[in-house]
């Protein structure tokens, strides 16, 4: 993959005049591509394809939302005001020189390039350039895909990731926890925790349960047992929740059957819907089990969501950093003592 530069500049630290701009609107994962209609023309299905691959949650999703306008046709002036702009072209091309202009003086162009402005026509806007060298095309264009799509990537799921912790981290629930259940496991504050039996449930159902659902329950064997098969881990899915969930899970699909997650740790990526009798629901999951030798215990750490008409990717990011964060203690509380 080819070199990519973020030059960050907040344009509106530099003139106060352009603090009256207006908020910047549209979904993060909404992005507004500027290019000429000739280059779209020749590479707008590939940019299309590249930059907005599917995941499956209960249905393919599209982790980005890609909208191309021409520069130069008279719906720009609004649409250059998305939260995400991604614009294409020369130094030659006036939307170019335009950004050009904003650029630090000090930032050599090395085109082909892909840089980044804050702020430049609206605030809390991120606007990605990607500046080909003279007489460029679709070849330089398709070349660097994979790195706008790195980029984009990695920025939303830091987004994602501090949009989550905005009622901060949980740091006593994690001191909790260690000292109850011989684990730790890194959540927001939001989140409300219980425990029954060796049942931990940790849930976030704002701003309200018919419209949103994110649950974490963690439980173990001890000793540790013989290799699980995917029907042993959905065995005991399904045992945790006809006992401990609200309503019972059936899984409908296996998206992902049974890979590794790290050391000593085993996921599986499904659809769930209710049992016949109870509320009409249905959602993603993602159960991992994780062995701790030291505590002679294999555990199972099962997440779902619930978020009927809506995109689920960024919630379905949100579980996989919970569940990533979750630490167990090299042996159990008091033991050896």
């Amino acid at each position: 993959m080819g070199r990519c530069r973020l030059a960050v500049l907040s344009l509106c630290a530099l003139s106060l005049s352009g603090c009256d701009r207006t908020i910047a609107w549209g979904e993060v994962n909404s992005i507004i591509v500027g290019a000429s209609a000739e280059l779209w023309e020749t590479s707008g299905n590939a940019i299309a394809n590249g930059l907005q691959p599917t995941i499956f949650t209960v249905r393919d999703e599209r982790t980005f939302r890609i909208t191309h306008q021409d520069p130069l046709g008279s719906d720009w002036g609004l649409l250059r005001e998305f939260r995400q702009v991604l614009l294409i072209g020369t130094a030659e091309d006036p939307w170019i020189s335009e950004v050009l202009d904003a650029r630090s003086r000090d930032e050599p162009l090395n085109p082909p390039e892909i840089f980044q402005l804050y702020d430049l026509w609206a605030l809390g806007q991120l606007v990605t350039v990607l500046l080909l060298p003279p007489g460029g095309g679709a070849d330089e264009v398709e070349a660097r895909l994979d790195d706008l799509l790195a980029l984009f990537d990695g920025q939303y799921r830091e987004y994602v990731h501090a949009r989550m912790f905005i009622s901060g981290l949980d740091s006593l629930l994690a001191d909790t926890l260690r000292a109850a259940g011989g684990f730790a496991l890194q959540l927001p504050v939001i989140y409300r925790w219980s425990q029954e039996d060796s049942v931990f449930i940790f849930r976030n159902d704002n701003p309200d349960p018919s419209q949103l659902i994110r649950e974490v329950a963690i439980t173990w064997r001890s000793p540790i047992p013989d290799p699980l098969t995917d029907a042993d881990m959905l065995d005991w899915r399904l045992s945790l929740s006809r006992n401990y969930y609200a309503d019972e899970q059936l899984v409908t699909e296996e998206v992902e059957p049974g890979r590794a997650a790290g050391d000593d740790a085993r996921e599986i990526h499904g659809v769930w819907e209710s049992a016949p009798g109870a509320w009409p629901a249905a959602g993603p999951f993602l159960t991992r089990t994780r062995a701790c030798p030291g505590q002679d215990r294999l555990y199972l750490i099962d997440s779902w969501l619930y978020a009927p008409g809506r995109d689920k990717y960024e919630y379905m990011l949100q579980l996989r950093y919970i569940l990533d964060s979750f630490e167990c203690e090299p042996a159990l509380p008091g033991a050896g003592m």
